[in-house]
C-alpha cells in the first residue's frame, strides 16, 4: 500500500500496524486480555503456531529451506524482501520440524532469541530445540557486523547441540554480510497476495465466491501490500461482519474494509481541517480513544482532556451551550441503544488516533498524563480500560515513545493499593514486551528496575506478573534473571516474586539447573548480601521444588553450596523435605547419599544432618521414618569413617587441608 493508504482499525480483533514499515507478528500464549483484544505478541507457543499454520501460504523457496533445516544442528538464514511474510515463514519452518503425533519433540524449546545483547542472558541449546532469530529490524551496518559475530557463536552452539535455528536476515545490508553465511542462506519469494486473503477469509468462515475477489482495486492491494496488511484487510472484513452495522452480504463487508484501507486517513485529515475549535477536536480524540465506552464516561474523559491541555471552560452555563448529542452528531459519532459511543464508519477511530499522535507531537506528554487519570474513570469496565491502554500504547509505540507507556506502568503500579496489581499496568507492560521494535527496550527497563533501589510493592507485583505470564513465554532465561532480583528483596511482594521464580524454574529442568547455578554464584560473589540468596537456594532445593525425576548432579551442587556454610536451623526444612520424599517414594532413596556426599565429610555438617534426621524420625519412631533415618545414618557413619581415615593419613604426613569451617 502507499504511505497514504494505511489500514486503520477500530477496536481491532487482529494485530494492527499503521505506521511506516512492516509489522511482523508471531503468535503465542498471550494472556486473556491480549487474546481478546487481538494484540500482536512475540510469543510462539504451539497453539498459536497452529493458528498461523492454518492461514500460512508457503512462499517460493520454502521447501528448499525446510529441507536444509531438517537436519539436527542446522541453521538456515532467510533472505526475503520486507512485507513478504519472512518472519512467519521462519516460524513455520521451525514449527514444521515436529511431526504429527510426535509429542516428545513438541516438549523441546521453541524460543525467540534477542537480536541484541540486552543483558547477561546466554544461549544454552539442547538437542532438538528450535530458535528464531529475527534480524530484520537491523538497519545499521555496524550493528549488523556486531550481530554477525554473535550469530557465529550461536551457530556453533546450535550445531554442537543438535538444535535448529532459523534466522531472518535484514534487507539492504547484503554488502555487509560475511561470505561464510552464504552457504546457509535461502532466498524466499513473495506469496500470492490473493491466496493469503482467501486463506484468512476461509478460516474466518466467510461465505464468498472467487468472483467476489476479482475487483481491480483488491487485485492491486494484493499485488503490492505486505502480507501482514493483507491479513489485516481480511480482519477488517470480519470486523465489518461481526459489527452487524454493515449489512448481511460479503460484498458490503469487503467494500467497507476496502474503504477503511484506502480512504480513512484522508477522511480524518479533511475532518480535522474543518474542526477548528479545541473542544471539538478534544471530543473527536476522546471518543476515538474511549470508543465503545458509555456516553457519560466519554463526556468525563473529554472534559478531563480539555483541562489537561489547558483549555479554559466556556464562560456560559452548560444549558446555553451546544448540547452533547448535537456535538456528537456533528462529528459523525453515534450513540448506540446501550448508550455506548462509536463512529459510523469502520475503522475510523483508529485513523483518528493515528492522525492526532502523528500531527500534534506537542501534546503527547499531555495525552500521557490524561490517560493516566482518565483510564481510571468509574464508569469504565475492565474491557474498557484494557482497550484504552492498548490504544494509547499502540500510538505511543508507533511514534517512538515507549517511555510514555512505561511511565504509565510505573504510575499505575505505584498507586496500587492492597495486595494485588493494577491490570492496566500489567496490560501496558505486556503490550510493550510484545512489540517487535521496542520489546528489547522494555526488557531492558524491567532489568534496570529489578536491579534498582527501592520499588513500590505494586511495581514489584507488576514486574512479577509480566515475567511470569509474558516474558517467561518469550524469553524465560531473562524472566528468571529479573525475578531473581525481585525475589531477594524484602516484603510480601518480594515473597510473591520468589514464589513466581520457583514456579517458573519448576516448569523446566534447564531453567531449574540455571537457577541453581545462578544463586550459588551469587552466594559466593556477594558474601555481605548472601543471606537472601542463601535462603532462596535452600527453598529451591526442597523436594517439592525439584523436577521429577530429580536432577541429582544439580542438586548435589546446590546442596554442596548450602553445606559449606556453618550449620543453621534453616537446614531443617530442606533436609526434612527430602526425608519425607524418600519415605513416600523409595525411588528417591538416592537423595540420602547425595545429601551426605554434598557435605564432603565436614563434621559439623554431618552432625547437623544426624540431628535433623533424629528429630524428624521422632521419639515414637514410626516404622517408615525410622527405616529412612537408619539408612541416612548409615551414609553419615560411612562419611565420618572416610573422613577419619583421611584425617589419620594427613596427620601421618603432617599435612592437613583446612575445612571451610576452619577457614572461617
Amino acid at each position: 500500500m502507499t504511505e497514504q493508504d494505511r489500514v486503520t482499525v477500530s477496536d481491532p480483533r487482529g494485530p494492527v500496524n499503521n505506521g511506516k514499515g512492516n509489522q511482523y507478528v508471531s503468535y503465542g500464549a498471550a494472556p486473556d486480555w491480549m487474546i481478546r483484544k487481538g494484540v500482536g505478541s512475540l510469543r510462539i507457543a504451539r497453539e498459536d503456531r497452529v493458528h498461523l499454520a492454518d492461514r500460512f501460504v508457503r512462499p517460493v523457496g520454502f521447501r528448499v529451506a525446510a529441507d536444509r533445516l531438517e537436519k539436527p544442528g542446522s541453521v538456515v538464514l532467510l533472505d526475503a524482501p520486507p512485507g513478504s511474510g519472512r518472519r512467519a515463514a521462519a516460524i513455520m519452518l521451525l514449527h514444521g520440524l515436529v511431526e504429527d503425533g510426535d509429542t516428545d519433540k513438541e516438549e523441546t524449546r521453541f524460543e525467540e532469541l534477542p537480536a541484541t545483547d540486552e543483558d547477561e542472558s546466554q544461549l544454552t541449546p539442547g538437542e532438538g530445540d528450535r530458535f528464531l532469530l529475527d534480524l530484520s529490524g537491523i538497519t545499521d551496518e555496524e550493528a549488523y557486523v556486531k550481530e554477525q559475530r554473535r550469530l557465529a557463536v550461536r551457530r556453533s552452539q546450535v550445531q554442537e547441540a543438535g538444535a535448529h535455528m532459523a534466522v531472518v536476515l535484514p534487507s539492504g545490508l547484503e554488502h555487509a554480510q560475511a561470505p561464510d553465511l552464504d552457504p546457509h542462506k535461502v532466498t524466499l519469494g513473495r506469496p500470492r497476495g490473493l491466496a493469503v486473503v482467501t486463506r484468512y477469509l476461509r478460516m474466518d468462515r466467510m461465505a464468498f465466491h472467487s468472483a467476489d475477489l476479482q475487483s481491480a482495486d483488491l487485485q492491486l492491494l494484493c499485488d503490492r501490500s505486505p502480507m501482514q496488511e493483507l491479513a489485516q484487510l481480511a480482519g477488517l472484513v470480519r470486523a465489518a461482519r461481526d459489527s452487524g452495522r454493515f449489512g448481511a452480504e460479503f460484498a458490503g463487508w469487503l467494500d467497507q474494509a476496502m474503504h477503511a484501507v484506502t480512504d480513512r486517513a484522508g477522511e480524518v485529515g479533511r475532518q480535522v481541517a474543518t474542526v477548528r475549535t479545541a473542544p471539538e477536536r478534544a471530543l473527536l480524540l476522546a471518543t476515538a480513544v474511549f470508543e465503545e465506552a458509555r456516553a457519560d464516561t466519554v463526556y468525563e474523559a473529554w472534559h478531563g482532556l480539555m483541562r489537561t491541555v489547558g483549555h479554559e471552560e466556556e464562560a456560559t452555563t452548560e444549558l446555553a451551550r451546544t448540547d452533547f448529542g448535537e456535538r456528537l452528531a456533528a462529528l459523525g459519532i453515534e450513540r448506540g441503544p446501550d448508550g455506548r459511543l462509536h463512529f459510523g464508519r469502520l475503522a475510523y477511530a483508529d485513523a483518528v488516533r493515528t492522525y492526532f499522535w502523528a500531527n500534534f507531537p506537542g501534546v503527547r506528554d499531555n495525552l500521557r498524563d490524561w490517560i493516566g487519570q482518565a483510564a481510571g474513570l468509574g464508569g469504565l469496565t475492565t474491557d474498557d480500560r484494557v482497550n484504552i491502554v492498548v490504544r494509547f500504547g499502540e500510538r505511543s509505540l508507533a511514534v517512538g515513545r515507549p517511555d510514555h507507556l512505561f511511565d504509565l506502568v510505573v504510575h499505575w503500579a505505584d498507586h496500587t493499593t492492597g495486595a494485588s496489581y493494577d491490570p492496566r499496568a500489567v496490560a501496558a507492560l505486556e503490550l510493550g514486551l510484545g512489540h517487535e521494535r521496542f520489546g528489547g527496550w522494555f526488557r531492558k527497563r524491567m532489568y534496570q528496575c529489578a536491579r534498582s533501589g527501592p520499588l513500590s510493592d505494586g511495581l514489584v507485583r507488576t514486574l512479577t506478573t509480566a515475567c511470569l505470564q509474558s516474558l517467561g513465554s518469550t524469553h524465560p532465561d531473562q524472566a528468571m534473571v529479573r525475578l531473581h532480583y525481585l525475589a531477594v528483596r524484602k516484603g510480601e511482594a518480594a515473597r510473591e516474586a520468589q514464589e513466581a521464580l520457583l514456579d517458573l524454574a519448576g516448569r523446566d529442568r534447564r531453567l531449574y539447573r540455571l537457577l541453581i547455578d545462578r544463586v550459588r554464584d551469587r552466594t559466593r560473589r556477594e558474601p555481605r548480601g548472601a543471606e537472601p540468596h542463601f535462603r532462596l537456594l535452600m527453598e529451591l532445593l526442597r523436594s517439592d521444588r525439584a523436577p521429577d525425576p530429580p536432577p541429582w548432579p544439580d542438586l548435589f551442587l546446590g546442596w554442596e553450596a548450602v553445606f559449606c556454610q556453618p550449620p543453621t536451623e534453616l537446614w531443617n526444612p530442606l533436609v526434612s523435605s527430602w526425608l519425607d520424599a524418600v519415605a513416600g517414594d523409595g525411588t528417591r532413596e538416592m537423595a540420602l547419599g547425595v545429601l551426605v556426599g554434598a557435605t564432603h565429610g565436614r563434621a559439623p555438617a554431618l552432625h547437623r544432618l544426624y540431628a535433623i534426621a533424629y528429630n524428624w524420625a521422632g521419639l515414637a519412631r514410626h516404622p517408615s521414618r525410622a527405616a529412612v533415618a537408619a539408612l541416612f545414618w548409615q551414609h553419615i557413619d560411612h562419611a565420618q569413617y572416610v573422613r577419619t581415615e583421611s584425617t589419620e593419613s594427613t596427620e601421618s604426613t603432617g599435612v592437613r587441608p583446612p575445612t571451610t569451617e576452619e577457614e572461617r
